[in-house]
Formats: structure tokens, sequence, C-alpha cells
């Protein structure tokens, strides 16, 4: 018997919480959605289901199994669904939620060529430095940099940033430099008010110890560029990524403000929820950011 069969028989039972709802659903008999359940247990030589005469839920066993079957009947569908998609043409409107700074600095100046290649997509673009729940928005995806929360998002990865404690010469001359993470706590930090990680510098020691320096006190900022005007006027140190600051320290506008500590990598990532990489549109602008974030060298970052 198929597996994947067996497979959607058994997660469309724990789904609709019933075979007589789960046969209705699959467009067969309930005696052949319990056929296929049947089969499936005893291939596996397990119990995946507490049946009553009431109702019927998953063992213990069975609820594993479920979210790994979800994931292969998921991932199944995506794949018969990219098969389809790839023979149509990118078309339509396409949803982007992308960090302020980000997108003026970095989207904004590709969306040319990007639209010129594929003139049946229209971009809506929206900035914000806020966490934006894609599904309930509206949004077709994302881009997102550093560490990516645990959710049913799937991510594809286009490039890496760097990141680094830094302020202006003229911070150092009026409060000196520090030399090691401790001597943080009597520095003015600049704070991004929008992390994912509160109001903490997640570090790395030179020893590579993993260390964690709060920010709270001084300034914070809901924006990246705003965060390093006030680093460039003085006003403390901030911890930013390359993409904000590369060509302010090429000017010497800012500096390191602990050269020996370890360059700290982050990732930027196009998210986008399940099943959507199979539309045109969506897999069409993923891959022209890829390739267009491959022809950047790594000083752009």
């Amino acid at each position: 018997m198929d597996r994947l069969t067996e497979m959607e028989a058994f997660a469309t039972v724990v789904d609709q919480g019933g075979f007589t709802d789960a046969a209705k659903k699959m467009g067969i008999s309930k005696s052949a959605v319990s056929k296929h359940v049947s089969s499936l247990e005893a291939r596996l030589g397990a119990r995946l289901l507490n049946r009553t005469t009431r109702r019927v839920s998953p063992t213990e066993i069975g609820l594993a199994y479920y979210d790994r079957a979800r994931r292969v009947l998921n991932d199944a569908g995506e794949a018969d669904a990219l098969v389809t998609s790839m023979q149509s043409a990118p078309s339509g409107l396409l949803r982007i939620s992308v960090a302020t700074d980000f997108g003026v600095n970095h989207l904004s100046p590709v969306l040319g060529e990007f639209l010129a290649e594929f003139p049946d997509i229209t971009v809506n673009m929206v900035l914000n430095n806020r966490y934006v729940e894609l599904i309930s928005e509206g949004f077709d995806m994302a881009v997102r940099i550093g560490e990516l929360e645990d959710s049913t998002l799937r991510a594809r990865k286009l490039t890496d940033t760097t990141k680094r404690m830094i302020a202006s010469p003229n911070y150092f001359q009026r409060f000196g430099r520090p030399q090691r993470i401790d001597d943080l706590n009597e520095h003015k930090l600049l704070h991004y008010s929008n992390q994912s990680s509160g109001n903490v510098w997640k570090v790395t020691a030179p020893s590579g110890e993993k260390r964690q320096v709060r920010t709270a006190g001084w300034l914070s900022v809901n924006d990246g560029q705003s965060l390093l005007n006030a680093c460039i006027a003085g006003l403390g140190i901030a911890y930013l990524p390359s993409y904000l600051y590369a060509d302010a320290m090429k000017q010497g506008l800012v500096e390191d403000a602990i050269p020996d500590l370890p360059v700290e990598t982050q990732g930027i990532y196009a998210v986008y929820p399940p099943g959507r990489f199979t539309q045109p549109k969506v897999r069409a602008f993923i891959d022209f950011l890829v390739h267009a974030f491959a022809e950047k060298g790594p000083h752009d970052w």
C-alpha cells in the first residue's frame, strides 16, 4: 500500500478528529480511510490512534509521527506545485516586508532591475522596523537579518553580514576606548530597540566565551540608520551590522570599539510561509536576490 496515502489518511484523521470527516475530506469511503490507517499501524508496529465510540485522538507515538508526517506531506505537495509553477510565468502582486534601513540601502536600488526582468510582477515593499506576521498581515515574504525565530516559516539564506561595536573618534577622545567587554559597563551604549534579544548585546570574548551586555539606560532607537547617525555624532557605542556602518568606517567616521573582539556573523534571509516558494513571483524574487547579493563583495556586508 502507498506510504504517502497511508500518511495522508492518518494525518487527515488527526486533523479532522475522526474517520467520517476524514473520509469526506479525502473523497473516499470511511472504510478505505480505516484500512489505510490500520495498514500504517501494522507496518510501523505501533498504535497511532486512540479509538473510542465518541472520539479519535493520537497516542503519544501517534502525535510524534503526525508532526513528521505532516511535514512530509507538505513537502510532497510543494514539490508537485513547484513543477506546475515552474511552467508558469511569474506575475501578480508581490508583497515584501523588510527593515527600513536595509530596504532603503539594499533592496530599493535593485528593484528596477528585477521589475525590468519580470514586467508582469507588481511589487509592494513595506518598510518597517517591527516583527511582521506574514500570513495574518498578507505578506508573501520578508527579508530578515540575524537569528531566526523558531516558526513554521521557511527560510533561504541570501548572504551573510558581520556585526561590530563601533563609535566615533570624537567619542573615544572624550570617554576613552574600552579594552574589554566588562569596560562597556562604564560607557554610553546606544540600543536598537527592535532587536529580538531585547536590551542585550550577545557578544563573543577573545577566549570564545559567549557574553551578554545590557544596554538599557542611555539612548534607545528603533531605526538602524538613526542609530548609526547618533553613533557618528559621538553619542555612544553602537552594535551594528556592517551593511549599515561599512561606508562610515571607510570614511573614518566610526571605528572598532574593541578591536580584539571576534567579528560576529549574521545571516540575511528570505523568509516565507510554507508553499509560497512554489509561487513563481516569490521564487523569482528570491532567486534574483541570491544572485544580486552574490555579485557584491564581502566588504559590502
